[in-house]
Formats: structure tokens, C-alpha cells, sequence
């Protein structure tokens, strides 16, 4: 079977509830700390826990409109700005027309949003900040990561709900397996944690009161959380001329929808395993060859036991699986590239972390679900799930470089 075009990662960054930097993010999510709290902004909610991101500061933040930015901007420029250090990129110095840049997010910026309906309840409408907007519109992420850092190529911003960031992953490699840039910047960025948000998710169900806890036996939602991750992207020949040392690559990917129902995944998981098998034959591999799944593992019950049937079905073998969404929380449009970042650690340290709040894995669910401790696993290939709102499956798969 033939491969699918490929591209390689040479840069990551993240920024989320554990930490301002891969290395802190990672150490946290290896130890299993959890960093949900009770959140006073949500006082007076039935379920009012959350996971914030620390104080965080960055140079590029301090450029020519940064006062303007709504958080969610703020988050996703801080992740970018670490990826391209780390992949050893000067923007300054490249070709911004073979740049592309794609995003993922589905809340936009919503605490903008707040912000001016208030003052406009308060003082009226001529009081609205004419920055109203371009805080608030969901493309703003990409427009502002093209913008401070001149990349001129194409720009797509993302939204498929919690399957966003895997979905940007998957526009960018095929931007860039088609020719249309040599380096693709790829940002999840989300902050939707107001009070509406947080209480339409507790309306649904969704929501947990005591902590996330994937894939256990007691689980009862996930945490809202806010968060940033970023990925540079680039073709093999590109990282290769510049001798960029890849971290991982990514080998694989596709989507699927389920058409079931606009909040309930099918429950014959009919889609999610649709798109599973499509990336596992667009990567040109067989399951036996995947070492580890970065399940979604949001923490509540319906999408856990969906879930874990079909890995099952898919990966008899039995790989360890982990969810970082016990450590983080749930980032919504961002949880697909925080998780493909921590994948690509995983894949490069021989580390499969434990999943956080995971103490009794649910006697219905037969994979092999890491808790407690880290484990020390060497693979050669994992796989990284995203499944959202809407039907929305998105699965990637990425190989030791």
C-alpha cells in the first residue's frame, strides 16, 4: 500500500494549565498532576471547576497592537513563537510566500465577546471598543500569527468543534504535500472559559464537578480549560536542506463524519473508527504496527466507552493509551495539537504518560489504559484521536523521525 505524502515536525510549543513550554508541560503531564480549581470567576455555578493557565509573557507580545488581543490570540502566538524557536526558524529570514499558516479553535474570543456586551449593557453601543471584532472573530488567531510573522502563503482557520486541531494538522500537511508552501505553522489555541460557556456544557451533561478522570470506572465529565499548542510542519526536502532534525513525522491522517447527532457520538462509534482505519491506510501501515494511541478520553461516559470499543476492535494488541485531558483538562479546538505535540514526545522520549484522575479503569472497557505512573515504551508509530461536536472525527498518525 502506498504511503500518504508526509510531512515532518521540527518544531513544537505549548502552552497550557501545567506550564508556559513543552518541557514543563510534558514534566506534568509524566507525572499525572492534575491542575483542575475551583475557579472563582465561576462562583455560583453547579459545576464551577477549571484549568487556567499560569501568568505566561513572551517578546512577541509586546509588538505594535498586542494590547488589543484577546486571550485566545495571546495563547496561540506565545505556542508559535516557541515552535519556531524550537525548530530553529527565523521568520525574519525566510520566504513568508511558501508559509501557510492554519488554525484550530471554537470558541473564538469569547471573553471579548463578554467584555463588550457588558460595557454595552452598562454605557450603551457607542461605548463598544472598535476592537471589538477583530478580538472577537474566530479567524483572528490565524490572522494574527500570519501578521507578526509575515507569513504571506495560504491561511485557514479551522472549526470542527474538539476535533479542530487534528483537523488543522491533516490542511496542513495537505497544503504542503500539494505544493502550496514549504512550512505550514499549525496552532490549536483556546480560552472559553467564561461563565455562558462554562454553564451551556454543564446544561448538556458534559461537565465534571469533581476532576476529570478518562476512562474510569467513576468518570463524570471533563474540566473546561484553556490552552495553546503549535506546530511547525515542513516538507522532508525543505527541513532536510536546512538541516533541521525532525522530532517525528507525520505519516498519516483522515476524517470522518458521524451524522448521528449534533452532541452524542455514535454509539456504534461508526465514524470514529471509519476515520481511524482510513489514516491508518493513508499512512500505509496495518494496526499491529501502531505501539500507542493519544486517545481523546474526554472523560465523559458516553465518549470513553465509544472510545475504548474501538481501539479494541481496531488494535487487538492491546497498546497503551493515554489521555492528557486528567492533567490539562479539556481545551476544545486546541486539544488536537497539544495532544499531537505530546504524541511527538512520547514518540521521541519512549514515554507513554499516565492518564491523570485514572485510579479504577472501567471494567466495560478492554484496552490498556496507562495510570498511575509513567511507563517506559519504545514505539515506532502512534495514533492521535480527536472526535467533536457535531460528528466530527479527526485521527492523525505520526512515526518516530
Amino acid at each position: 500500500m502506498t504511503r500518504g505524502p508526509g510531512a515532518v515536525v521540527t518544531g513544537l510549543g505549548l502552552v497550557t494549565p501545567a506550564g508556559c513550554g513543552a518541557e514543563a508541560v510534558w514534566a506534568a503531564v509524566c507525572e499525572g498532576r492534575t491542575t483542575s480549581a475551583v475557579d472563582p470567576a465561576l462562583a455560583g455555578l453547579a459545576l464551577s471547576l477549571s484549568c487556567r493557565v499560569p501568568e505566561f509573557d513572551h517578546p512577541v507580545l509586546r509588538g505594535r497592537g498586542s494590547a488589543h488581543l484577546d486571550r485566545v490570540d495571546r495563547l496561540g502566538l506565545v505556542a508559535v513563537a516557541q515552535a519556531l524557536e524550537h525548530a530553529g526558524l527565523d521568520p525574519l529570514a525566510w520566504d513568508g510566500d511558501r508559509v501557510a499558516v492554519v488554525t484550530a479553535g471554537g470558541a473564538g474570543g469569547v471573553l471579548t465577546q463578554d467584555r463588550a456586551l457588558a460595557r454595552m449593557a452598562e454605557l450603551g453601543p457607542e461605548f463598544v471598543s472598535p476592537y471589538f471584532l477583530t478580538g472577537y472573530l474566530s479567524n483572528m488567531t490565524c490572522a494574527n500569527i500570519a501578521l507578526r510573522f509575515g507569513a504571506t502563503g495560504p491561511s485557514l482557520a479551522t472549526s470542527t468543534a474538539c476535533a479542530s486541531g487534528t483537523t488543522a494538522i491533516g490542511l496542513a500537511r495537505d497544503l504542503l504535500a500539494t505544493g502550496q508552501c514549504d512550512i505550514a505553522l499549525v496552532c490549536g489555541a483556546e480560552a472559553p472559559i467564561t461563565r455562558l460557556l462554562a454553564t451551556g456544557f454543564t446544561q448538556l451533561g458534559a461537565m465534571s464537578g469533581t476532576g476529570a478522570r478518562p476512562f474510569d470506572a467513576t468518570r463524570d465529565g471533563f474540566v473546561i480549560a484553556e490552552g495553546a499548542g503549535a506546530l511547525v510542519l515542513e516538507r522532508p526536502e525543505h527541513a532536510a536542506a536546512r538541516r533541521a532534525r525532525p522530532l517525528a513525522r507525520l505519516i498519516g491522517y483522515a476524517a470522518a463524519t458521524d451524522a448521528h447527532h449534533l452532541v452524542s457520538p455514535d454509539p456504534a462509534g461508526r465514524g470514529a473508527e471509519r476515520a481511524t482505519r482510513l489514516a491508518l491506510a493513508d499512512a500505509g501501515i496495518a494496526p499491529h504496527e501502531v505501539g500507542h494511541v493519544n486517545a481523546h478520553g474526554t472523560s465523559t461516559r458516553q465518549n470513553d466507552a465509544v472510545e475504548a470499543a474501538l481501539l479494541r476492535r481496531v488494535f487487538p494488541q492491546r497498546p497503551p493509551v493515554t489521555s492528557a485531558k486528567g492533567t490539562l483538562g479539556h481545551t476544545l479546538g486546541a486539544c488536537g495539537v497539544i495532544e499531537a505535540a505530546l504524541t511527538v514526545l512520547a514518540l521521541d522520549t519512549d514515554t507513554v504518560p499516565p492518564t491523570a484522575g485514572l485510579t479504577t479503569t472501567d471494567a466495560d472497557m478492554d484496552i490498556d489504559v496507562v495510570a498511575g505512573t509513567a511507563r517506559n515504551h519504545a514505539s515506532s508509530i502512534a495514533v492521535s484521536n480527536s472526535f467533536g461536536f457535531g460528528g466530527h472525527n479527526a485521527v492523525a498518525v505520526l512515526a518516530r523521525a
